[in-house]
C-alpha cells in the first residue's frame, strides 16, 4: 500500500474546534488547496512538512468591519484633536477630495497584507459612496480582485454622508450595487432627520432584495439614548425574513438605553437573529467624549446579546485614520479590548470573545461554506504561539504561520528574549 503524498503536512498541532473548549492533538494534511486529512500521527509525506511543536491551529481571523478606503491616512490633512466621530467625518470629507484609484488601492493592499500576516484572511470593508466619482468603491473593487488568491474581501457600499444627505446620494448607492458591491450599508443616525433615517433603512432593504445583497448598517453609533434605529432595522429584518443576512454595526446607543426599553428590544432581536458587529477599540475611544463623570464606556450590550444567543463578531473599524490614529489590524487586540470594556473575564466569556473574531465573523460574512478546518474545506488556517484560546488572548500571541488556500502565505519568527541580570 502506497504512502500518501501531500503538498503540505502539519505535524503535532493542537487543533481548535468551534464547539470544543479545549483543542485536540492532530496532524493536518493539505493537497490541491484543500484539507485532505486530519488525524493524530498521519502517515504520509509532503513537499513541505512543518513540526508545530504543540502550537495552536485555528481557523483564520475574520475582520468584520474596517474602512480600507481611509486606512493609513492619520494626520491627513490634519489630526483629529477632539477625538470625536464628528470631527473625524469632517476631516475625512476634506481628505476624500484628493482620493485617486492608486491612492485607495495602495493603502488598502498594504493594510490587507499587514492583517494577513497577523492571521486575518476574511475581511469586510466599507467603501464611502458619497462622492460622485465613486473612487473609493472602484478602488476597493479592484483590490478585491487583486487579492482574491489569498484574501476574501467583501466590499460594502457605505453612504458616509447619508443616503438622503444630498440629492445625488440615493442614486450613487444604487449605482454601487450595479457595479458589484457585495453588501449595502447605511448610517441612519447621521441622516438629516429621524424621518430620513427611517426612510433610509427601508430603502436599504428594498435595494438589498432587488440586487440580492447582504446588509450592514452603521446603526446608532452615538451616545444619544433617543437614537433608536436598531428597532427599525430589526423590524425590517423580521418582516422581510432577511434576519441572518443583516448586520447592525456599532449600536453604541444600546448601551445608553434605559433597561426597560433595552430588555424589550432584546426580545424582538431574538426573533430576527440579525448579526451584531462590535468595534471596541474605536468605540471606547470615540464614545463618551461629551460626558463629564461618570463617563459611559460607549459600547453596545455585548454580554447581554451574547447571553441571548445573538451572533456577535468584531471589527478593527479604523487602522490609522482620522477617527483612530492607532491600530495594527491585529484582531487579538480587538478581542482583548472587548474582554476589558465588556467585562467578559469569565473563561467561557473569553472563549466567546475568541470565537467572535473567528467562527462568528464567518457567519456574519456569510462565508461559513468556505470556513473551518474540516476535511474537504479550503485549507485556510493559522498557527499561533499558544496552547488554547485563553493563552492566545492573554498574550496576543504571535501568528507563526498563515496558510491561505493551501499555500504558506506568511511566517513569523518568535522574538528571542534573554535575561541579562
Amino acid at each position: 500500500m502506497s504512502t500518501p503524498a501531500y503538498a503540505l503536512l502539519l505535524r503535532n498541532g493542537r487543533l481548535l474546534k468551534a464547539n470544543a473548549p479545549e483543542p485536540i492533538a492532530a496532524d493536518i494534511a493539505i493537497a490541491d488547496g484543500k484539507i485532505a486529512a486530519i488525524a493524530p500521527n498521519l502517515p504520509g509525506t509532503a513537499q513541505l512538512e512543518l513540526d508545530l511543536e504543540g502550537k495552536l491551529v485555528s481557523p483564520p481571523f475574520v475582520e468584520s468591519h474596517v474602512h480600507l478606503d481611509s486606512a493609513l491616512t492619520a494626520g491627513e490633512p490634519r489630526w483629529n484633536e477632539s477625538g470625536t466621530l464628528f470631527e473625524g467625518i469632517e476631516i475625512w470629507r476634506d481628505r476624500k477630495q484628493d482620493l485617486t484609484l492608486e491612492d485607495v488601492k495602495q493603502r488598502a493592499v498594504e493594510t490587507l497584507k499587514q492583517q494577513a500576516m497577523q492571521g486575518v484572511l476574511f475581511v469586510r470593508s466599507h467603501a464611502d459612496v458619497s462622492e460622485a466619482n465613486l473612487v473609493a468603491l472602484q478602488g476597493l473593487l479592484d483590490v478585491r480582485e487583486a487579492v482574491k488568491d489569498w484574501m476574501t474581501l467583501q466590499v460594502v457600499a457605505f453612504p458616509q454622508d447619508g443616503i438622503y444627505g444630498s440629492p445625488q446620494n440615493e442614486g450613487l448607492i444604487e449605482e454601487a450595487m450595479r457595479l458589484g458591491a457585495d453588501v449595502i450599508g447605511g448610517i441612519p443616525h447621521y441622516e438629516l432627520t429621524r424621518e430620513d433615517g427611517v426612510r433610509s433603512i427601508h430603502r436599504i432593504f428594498e435595494l438589498a432584495q432587488k440586487y440580492d445583497r447582504l446588509i450592514d448598517i452603521h446603526c446608532d453609533e452615538i451616545d444619544d439614548d433617543n437614537s433608536r434605529f436598531l428597532e427599525v432595522v430589526n423590524a425590517c429584518a423580521i418582516r422581510s425574513n432577511y434576519g441572518s443576512k443583516v448586520s447592525a454595526s456599532h449600536t453604541t446607543a444600546f448601551g445608553s438605553y434605559n433597561n426597560a426599553y433595552a430588555y424589550k428590544l432584546l426580545g424582538f432581536l431574538r426573533r430576527s437573529q440579525i448579526n451584531f458587529i462590535v468595534n471596541p477599540l474605536i468605540n471606547i475611544t470615540l464614545q463618551g467624549r461629551l460626558d463629564s463623570y461618570p463617563k459611559r464606556r460607549g459600547l453596545t450590550r455585548v454580554k447581554e446579546l451574547w447571553q441571548q444567543g445573538m451572533n456577535i463578531s468584531l471589527g478593527h473599524d479604523c487602522v490609522q485614520d482620522c477617527w483612530y490614529s492607532l491600530g495594527t489590524g491585529n484582531m487579538l487586540d480587538v478581542a482583548f479590548m472587548l474582554i476589558h470594556v465588556s467585562q467578559m473575564t469569565g473563561r467561557s466569556e473569553m472563549d466567546a470573545c475568541y470565537n467572535m473574531v473567528t467562527w462568528n465573523g464567518a457567519k456574519t460574512l456569510d462565508v461559513e461554506n468556505q470556513y473551518g478546518i474540516e476535511v474537504g474545506n479550503p485549507a485556510s488556517l493559522i498557527v499561533l504561539d499558544a496552547i488554547d484560546r485563553f493563552d492566545a488572548l492573554r498574550r496576543r500571541s504571535t501568528v507563526r504561520y498563515v496558510i491561505s488556500k493551501g499555500n504558506l502565505l506568511a511566517s513569523t519568527e518568535l522574538p528571542q528574549m534573554q535575561w541579562r541580570a
